[in-house]
């Protein structure tokens, strides 16, 4: 790991930060926000997200393959939502993200079904008022997978929940995606240092794959 420089490398290996985490044998996979307020730059809170958007395509294809679960998330207000929610004083870009409209809809060019578990949030974490937590358990993880965007935001406290919540964490890094390098790569480090593993997609494939 080198993206603060080798003195900030040495401090955090001091500190005993950065072992790697337990991989188990029943993981599943969550795809936070991928939807296309976020992955069409067209929308205040966008970004061109094809490369992470095929790349968690890859993984999730891999997944169905042997049975691993895929819980996408979504975030949307309603109208009196929009008059409440604090975060939307400090974010108000993510007032596009009305429930009904087509920026809270996942990708298109994902292969999203109805197989698929479907969770919709209100704050940063996939974990947070929802319902996910209690899925998870009823699914009988033992790892979670976290693909998705930003990795800044709602990434980065979908991974903190998880490791919260006992879930050994992976985050592939092509299957997560930022509106800046700069965020991205900082909160990478942070992951990788203190809450999970990140590793590359063909790891992911790899791990999957070996369910067989």
């Amino acid at each position: 790991m080198s993206l603060h420089g080798s003195e900030t490398d040495a401090t955090y290996d001091r500190a005993g930060f950065g072992a790697p985490v337990r991989r188990g044998e029943r993981p599943a996979i969550v795809v936070v926000d991928l939807t296309k307020g976020f992955t069409d730059p067209a929308y205040p809170t966008g970004a061109d997200l094809t490369d992470v958007v095929a790349a968690t395509s890859r993984l999730v294809t891999a997944a169905a393959s042997v049975e691993v679960p895929v819980v996408y998330t979504t975030i949307g207000y309603t109208p009196a939502e929009m008059e409440t929610v604090v975060w939307l004083d400090k974010a108000p870009g993510m007032r596009a993200l009305a429930v009904g409209s087509e920026a809270v809809e996942i990708d298109a060019r994902l292969p999203y079904s109805d197989a698929d578990h479907l969770i919709m949030k209100k704050g940063a974490s996939g974990f947070f008022g929802t319902g996910l937590a209690a899925l998870l358990a009823s699914l009988k993880a033992d790892t979670v997978i976290v693909c998705g965007a930003t990795t800044s935001g709602c990434v980065r406290a979908t991974a903190v929940d998880a490791l919260q919540s006992g879930y050994p964490v992976l985050v592939p890094r092509e299957c997560v995606g930022d509106r800046a390098s700069g965020p991205a790569e900082a909160n990478l480090f942070d992951i990788q240092a203190k809450y999970g593993d990140v590793i590359s997609l063909d790891d992911a494939l790899a791990y999957v794959g070996g369910l067989k």
